[in-house]
């Protein structure tokens, strides 16, 4: 049988690199294809996605409003904060009020982390003062004063305590205390659409049993996704790994739908996407 190599984009992160780690290793089956992992943060993903060049791809859940044309959602995938999510941290505690006027490092303009930022302070991008800097330079980017707080999102969030900085606001908080304890949703996997319904379906099939393979085999999976743990001990790695690949990641299920729904819904209605979303999955 012929083997069709599909693009398959995911971050350089401990939680990515533990969701894959079955196919990356090549310990699970996957009749009739191969993965091409292209590892590159998520602004980076965002922005191919915009120009439909990976077959599969991590993206922001912002990012969806801007490619729901070209790719649909897959059911597994999600990095969901459950209380908890992307932070503003900073040298001092600022309010909301003092932040909407300092300059905020953020790790992309499609990121999850940047609507969520926009929607809690009330305010447009365009009247934001902010710079984008990559991820993980964004407390260097505080460090050196080239911002005065930081939008920190991935292995930041149980690390920024040794920069000496302070938490102002924990978006993943604030969410799920507006929204009936909903989980923020952050980011998900998505297919492009020039595959047939039944090759969506198949890919989504085996990218979920990766997960599953990976919660299964945590400690092996944990010890692969390492590599890719800046700045973080094992343990700390998997009590990051456990944070975004858990029950949501295995299926969003009817809240984990709802939520999006109404993150993007929200941000329609404030004019901070262009269009309303209705949400694709494959099924």
């Amino acid at each position: 049988m012929d083997t069709r190599i599909l693009t398959l984009g995911h971050s350089p992160d401990p939680d990515d690199a533990f969701m894959f780690y079955g196919l990356a290793k090549g310990l699970l089956p996957t009749p009739g294809l191969g993965f091409e992992h292209i590892l590159q943060d998520i602004q980076t993903l965002n922005e191919r996605a915009t120009r439909g060049e990976l077959d599969i791809s991590a993206i922001s859940i912002h990012a969806y409003a801007y490619v729901s044309g070209q790719y649909a959602l897959l059911p597994s995938g999600a990095s969901m904060g459950d209380g908890y999510g992307p932070m503003i941290v900073a040298p001092r505690k600022f309010t909301r009020e003092d932040l909407a006027t300092r300059r905020i490092a953020v790790p992309g303009t499609m990121t999850s982390a940047f609507l969520a930022l926009q929607l809690w302070l009330g305010k447009p991008a365009r009247e934001l003062n902010f710079v984008v800097v990559p991820f993980d330079q964004i407390f260097q980017a505080v460090r050196t004063g080239v911002a005065e707080a930081g939008l920190i999102i991935h292995e930041g969030q149980l690390t920024y305590q040794n920069e000496g900085l302070v938490v102002c606001e924990d978006l993943g908080v604030w969410w799920g205390r507006e929204n009936e304890g909903l989980p923020l949703p952050l980011g998900g996997n998505v297919i492009h659409k020039r595959f047939a319904p039944a090759m969506r379906k198949h890919v989504s099939d085996i990218l979920t049993a990766s997960i599953a393979f990976s919660l299964t085999h945590r400690a092996e999976a944990v010890q692969h996704a390492l590599q890719y743990a800046r700045d973080m001990g094992r343990d700390l790695a998997d009590q990051f790994v456990g944070m975004y690949v858990n029950h949501w990641t295995l299926d969003y299920g009817e809240r984990g739908r709802e939520s999006i729904r109404r993150f993007l819904g929200r941000a329609y209605e404030r004019g901070l996407i262009p269009h309303r979303q209705e949400l694709e999955f494959v099924v």
